[in-house]
């Protein structure tokens, strides 16, 4: 359990629980292991005294020859000893067991750090090798001759020595990340690589030079150029990992027992579609030592939801546990995330102990709600029953100069095996926020939970599941149809689809990556646009990508929007891509129970025979939090390398889409009226990604951002018409 004043102090929790304390004992072993050899002070048995005042200085052992002696000898034998080898050792030297278990611990860590420096001398010393290999090239490179006239070189002559500079200077490049990283864990220098966000973020926007342009925002070039990395954190430093460790065993003790708890702790509600609410009074009376009181100015946010999937409990553990795969699997909730520091990687080749400090930023699909950022530690442990529980809990009062809109109280999920591969899931989410920036129309659906809560997260994960599922089919199921015959090709299709939604999802969000431009007014259904620029991206066309978006409320029910605009019959209603033309289905993958979770490969035959024509691959998915019609344009020939089983990665796509949220009870005011939000009424975003210049380097016109204004606003003008005739 945590004291009031946890971080100020290492003792937190009562160490007589034999639990707890064996637990510790286990993520501590990691810990001591990485200190320096002055990091670890051997005190005397005196020091152990807990009456001690706090200030006393401290008295120190000096050992004798003979004693230093005969540890160094059973070192060598033994550098691990056990409680009853360091208990003979102590008699035999007339030591504490105590101060033997601290001698050991430090000739290990300086055993580690001799060794260490030796690495990094070898590594130093290759690196100059590297560089100066690197300075002959150049050299050669820079006095090259023609061998015919013996003139310059010209550059295509000269394409071999480039290539083998490049692969050089790749080289050099890791050695010296490496180099820095062992600096910066042993020496304490700067690191100076860069983080390894996951791969699903989107990519470094362009500051583009564009005057004369004036917004509500302002220019337009102080809008579009923004940066490419989450809130700057740093990872834990020595004196916090016996902290976090404490605070992590703590957290994991309480997410157990919320979720195993029913009522008073949770308040079930009278409306079957609302999750359980916390009682915030029993909850601080059975936790009355917590991460500390709720910050000025923000509110709670807590919810529990239970779901069965349909995916070993061992696979969705590794899930968790891998960034790249949580950010993958979860990518309309989490749009960026990253890996500061493993504490530990678990015991006995699992994840069982595995502690990591994370830092991760939550998303809702529209620009008018801002992403909640958190910097946390997570800890996933297999309990005596078998079930596992994987916990997160916010570490920004170990940096309480940190500015954080967001933090988290033990969140997270129990995982419980099922017979056939199944397995139950009870997720918990916990939050403490300051969400006064969201926009009015989004606020009752983040106020229900709906936005960032349980509910999300488990519906999301059972949807995910059953897309894996269909995925690793080895047959082709009965509701595929089309010119998919082989298993090779079906999952090609899916690995691109994939790719398809994972991009447009990292960026139609309010993400703190990215800087949305208004293009007009301050209302909820203004365009907002950004600038991209794509390089050498084998994904991605070349050029300078223009995204728009916008979100509004429609007074129709979320599955009635899903299904109008996944339908490949009533899409020439809305598409001002498909010129009217005829819409067919080629091809259609089913990866869910729900008929609306497919992946389709749409044929459009444009009634202007000079374009031909047009295929489009789509992703439509939905579940009981919201539904996605994601899409984008692609070549016909490379569909037929894809179709054949071919690699997808160096398939070129712009993905574009749209994301529906259902909307919950309440009245928002709008304008001079009310406008009934929350009466089974929907939340869209309209969101198009478009190339408009093939030269990276090109500057924005600006008929290009008025011409894709038009296109979003009539998009939207179509579907109110279409969907909503008497609101249109």
């Amino acid at each position: 359990m945590f004291q009031p004043n946890m971080f100020e102090s290492h003792h937190l929790l009562d160490m007589s629980h034999k639990t707890t304390e064996s637990e510790l004992d286990m993520l501590r072993d990691d810990d001591y292991e990485s200190k320096s050899g002055t990091d670890i002070m051997e005190a005397s048995g005196d020091d152990q005294d807990p009456t001690q005042r706090p200030n006393k200085k401290k008295r120190y052992h000096r050992h004798t020859q003979h004693q230093i002696q005969e540890l160094e000898n059973f070192f060598k034998e033994c550098p691990h000893p056990d409680d009853k080898q360091r208990k003979a050792l102590g008699r035999r030297l007339t030591l504490e067991p105590l101060q033997v278990k601290f001698w050991f611990q430090n000739k290990r860590t300086q055993m580690k750090a001799q060794h260490e420096r030796h690495e990094n001398s070898q590594l130093r010393n290759e690196n100059e090798k590297l560089r100066m290999e690197n300075i002959r090239y150049k050299e050669a490179l820079t006095n090259a001759s023609c061998p015919n006239c013996g003139g310059p070189a010209a550059i295509g002559e000269m394409s071999f020595d480039e290539q083998h500079l490049r692969v050089e200077n790749a080289r050099l490049r890791e050695e010296i990340d490496r180099i820095s990283g062992i600096a910066a864990k042993y020496v304490g220098k700067p690191l100076l690589a860069h983080p390894n966000f996951s791969h699903n973020g989107p990519p470094r926007s362009l500051d583009l030079p564009i005057t004369n342009f004036t917004t509500q925002s302002g220019m337009v070039d102080e809008m579009f150029g923004t940066n490419n990395l989450l809130r700057p954190v740093s990872g834990p430093s020595e004196a916090d990992k016996p902290v976090i460790i404490e605070l992590a065993v703590a957290a994991m003790e309480e997410l157990v027992r919320m979720a195993m708890s029913g009522e008073p702790l949770w308040i079930r509600s009278s409306d079957d579609n609302s999750s359980d609410s916390l009682n915030d009074e029993e909850y601080f009376k059975t936790f009355p030592r917590g991460i500390g009181p709720k910050q000025l100015g923000f509110k709670s946010e807590a919810s529990k939801e239970s779901t069965v999937v349909i995916m070993n409990h061992i696979n969705i553990v590794e899930i968790l546990m891998d960034v790249n795969q949580w950010s993958n699997v979860f990518c309309g909730i989490v749009s960026r995330a990253m890996t500061l520091e493993v504490l530990s990687t678990g015991v006995a080749g699992n994840y069982n102990g595995a502690l990591q400090v994370m830092t991760a930023e939550y998303q809702v699909p529209s620009p008018l709600v801002p992403t909640r950022e958190y910097y946390f530690v997570r800890y996933c442990k297999q309990h005596p029953d078998g079930t596992w529980a994987v916990v997160d809990v916010s570490l920004d009062n170990l940096h309480p100069s940190t500015i954080s809109r967001s933090r988290r109280r033990p969140s997270g999920c129990i995982i419980q095996e099922l017979p056939n591969g199944y397995s139950k899931v009870t997720w918990v989410e916990h939050v403490e926020v300051d969400d006064r920036a969201v926009h009015d129309i989004y606020r009752l659906l983040v106020n229900s939970g709906l936005a960032f809560g349980a509910r999300r997260w488990v519906a999301t994960l059972e949807r995910q599941c059953e897309r894996l599922a269909s995925v690793m089919a080895n047959n082709i199921p009965a509701g595929d149809i089309g010119v998919i015959t082989t298993i090779e090709g079906r999952k090609s299709m899916l690995k691109l689809s994939e790719r398809m939604v994972l991009s447009f999802c990292s960026g139609v969000g309010a993400s703190t990556t990215h800087t949305w431009t208004t293009l007009s007014g301050s209302g909820a259904d203004d365009v907002r646009v950004m600038t991209r620029k794509s390089v050498d991206d084998p994904g991605r066309p070349p050029g300078i990508v223009l995204s728009a978006a916008t979100s509004f409320w429609i007074p129709i029910p979320p599955k009635q929007v899903f299904d109008f605009l996944r339908d490949e019959n009533s899409r020439n209603e809305w598409d001002i891509l498909s010129n009217s033309g005829v819409v067919q289905e080629m091809a259609h993958i089913a990866n869910g129970r729900d008929p609306g979770n497919c992946v389709s490969l749409l044929r459009v035959n444009s009634a202007n025979s000079s374009q031909g024509n047009m295929l489009i691959l789509q992703e439509s998915s939905c579940d009981s939090t919201g539904s996605y019609v994601i899409y984008a344009p692609v070549d016909i020939s490379a569909m037929d390398v894809v179709l054949g089983g071919g690699d997808p990665d160096y398939v070129a796509l712009l993905p574009s889409g749209f994301a529906i949220l259902p909307d919950r009870p309440g009245k928002h005011e709008g304008g001079s009226r009310i406008v009934e939000v929350g009466n089974g009424g929907s939340l869209l975003t309209v969101a198009f990604q478009i190339l408009v210049d093939s030269v990276p380097t090109a500057k924005l016109s600006l008929g290009s951002v008025a011409i894709v204004n038009s296109l979003i606003k009539c998009t939207v003008e179509k579907i109110k018409a279409a969907v909503a005739p008497e609101n249109a």
